[in-house]
């Protein structure tokens, strides 16, 4: 199964997912960064900290139009082969 394969609805959900996967790394890894920067006892400046909400704001969008998506794909068949492929 390719994304090829899936109807466009799902194909939509997919990539919604994909966006969503990225934006939660991109928020994650710069957390690490920050925690491995500041681990004996520093604090994140105030540039970092709008980073950190900007970065989650992002991802918390991607959460919003990936549920969106998947509210799209009614068909079940399109739905298991979605859920197949993200697996």
């Amino acid at each position: 199964m390719t994304i090829d394969d899936l109807s466009e609805e799902a194909k939509i959900a997919y990539q919604a997912f994909q966006d969503m996967g990225k934006s939660k790394q991109s928020y994650f890894t710069f957390l690490q960064e920050i925690d491995v920067k500041y681990k004996s006892g520093g604090a994140a400046s105030i540039a970092e900290n709008l980073q950190l909400e900007k970065l989650l704001s992002v991802h918390d969008k991607n959460v919003i139009a990936f549920n969106a998506a998947m509210t799209e794909v009614k068909d079940v068949d399109a739905r298991t082969a979605l859920i197949k492929l993200m697996s």
